[in-house]
């Protein structure tokens, strides 16, 4: 199956709004979708920073699959995610399994 790299962008002006009404049901949703949703981070234009994006690295069988996992979770039905971008990704380095 083909991996996807999903970069979001957050409304930084509704995030600690949206952050406490959707972040448990956010992180729930990313539990329940583990199989696809592969890592998933925050974003930050500076180490301890408040996030500003999210960086997803998603399975799925097609782009238009990766596009519905992205619009589905709860932070981007909720508005905290303003956009994302969607790209086909590859592992280039290392060789051999790599663990985080």
């Amino acid at each position: 199956m083909p991996f996807f790299a999903a970069i979001f962008e957050d409304d930084l002006a509704a995030a600690e709004r949206v952050r406490a009404v959707a972040e448990d049901a956010h992180v729930a949703w990313l539990e329940k979708h583990r199989d696809r949703v592969l890592v998933a981070g925050a974003l930050r234009a500076a180490d301890g920073g408040p996030a500003t994006g999210g960086l997803w690295l998603i399975e799925a069988e097609s782009a238009d699959e990766a596009r519905r996992i992205c619009t589905e979770d709860p932070f981007f039905t909720h508005g905290l995610r303003t956009s994302f971008r969607l790209e086909s990704w590859s592992k280039g380095f290392p060789k051999g399994p790599v663990t985080l």
